[in-house]
């Protein structure tokens, strides 16, 4: 059994509490938006962590599940269908439709040798991506599709005359915690799952699947169960992406940007953990959003200095990025959580 080290207790105690009052302590539209980010984050990297830490499965179709949930929730809204109840209704065919689809792709796939599954999963996402575009009517093309949200969550939106601690309260505060309590939620589902005895399986398949077999373990129907629940939590948070942005395309879902940012947190965080895709999901957003602006201080403080400004210069942010990405993993192989792990 491992225990936490008090480090990393501290370093998971201060997201925690930052994420709970962000709005109080960063007050500003910007940082509220880039603390929903996170949260959302968070569930979809830890939910990637299911299948690729615990059971060792290497799929590039996650943000496929991420886009089911994003455009159930956003065709009925976008179509004029307002409401709770149109939200709820498109999460649920997103996540159910997510299942059904991992499960069906798992079943076919997970058969074959692991990187031949991983080429399936690419093949399978990119197709989704093609079909994205195509289906113009659906899912609005490569323009994708604006709506309206209901007006409880609306800015023009107050749920008390007065401010709170100097916040306004208004349908953003609505939707942020709405954002946070489900992102919580989930994330303690997850904490559960892992710890329970089906996930106590999923590692032991991971460590040696013929070991697994040989005690008696269908492993393949482990993974399939596995990589379907992946799935529906994935298109959950597609659901609530949807509803901050309040728009949904193929290159804010289904890019392999997207993807290739929830491998980096998972692998950054440290795989096998769940808190470690959390702490990589903070880092990875928070350099996308505050790294740029950070060197654009240093630029223009250091612009009477030779050689470093064109190092910092603002728009090289995506080398630096890279760059400190390329030392976590040197420094740090087994992640942020894997280098405090205390055993």
């Amino acid at each position: 059994m491992t225990r936490q080290h008090p480090v990393l207790r501290l370093l998971l105690l201060s997201l925690f509490l930052a994420l709970a009052f962000a709005p109080f302590l960063f007050p500003g539209t910007k940082s509220v938006a880039t603390a929903s980010r996170i949260c959302i984050f968070i569930v979809l990297a830890a939910s990637y962590d299911i299948m690729l830490g615990y059971t060792g499965i290497v799929s590039f179709a996650h943000t496929m599940f991420f886009a089911f949930g994003a455009y159930g929730v956003a065709i009925p809204l976008s179509r004029g269908w307002i409401g709770w109840d149109a939200i709820l209704v498109g999460t649920i065919v997103g996540a159910a439709l997510a299942a059904l689809v991992s499960a069906a792709i798992a079943l076919l796939s997970l058969r074959v040798q692991k990187i031949f599954f991983s080429m399936i999963t690419l093949a399978v996402a990119s197709l989704a991506q093609i079909l994205a575009t195509q289906l113009r009517d659906i899912t609005g093309g490569e323009d994708g599709l604006t709506f309206s949200l209901p007006a409880e969550l609306q800015p023009s939106f107050r749920f008390l005359a007065d401010p709170i601690f100097g916040v306004r309260a208004d349908g953003r505060l609505i939707g942020y915690y709405l954002t946070a309590l489900i992102a919580l939620a989930l994330f303690l589902l997850m904490q559960r799952l892992v710890a329970s005895p089906f996930g106590t399986v999923l590692q032991a398949i991971r460590e040696n699947e013929f070991r697994a077999e040989a005690l008696g373990y269908r492993t393949i129907v482990y993974r399939t169960i596995a990589s379907a629940i992946s799935a529906a939590i994935a298109a959950v948070a597609g659901g609530l992406m949807a509803l901050l942005l309040r728009y949904v395309g193929p290159s804010a879902t289904l890019s392999f940007d997207v993807m290739t940012d929830i491998l980096l947190m998972v692998v950054i965080g440290g795989m096998g953990s769940l808190t470690g895709p959390a702490l990589g999901a903070a880092l990875v957003v928070l350099a996308h959003y505050y790294l740029q602006p950070f060197m654009q201080m240093g630029f223009d403080s250091l612009a009477d200095v030779r050689i470093l400004p064109a190092l910092i210069h603002p728009d090289r942010w995506l080398l630096w990025v890279g760059t400190l990405f390329v030392l976590i993993v040197h420094f740090f192989p087994a992640g942020i959580v894997g280098a405090f792990r205390k055993h």
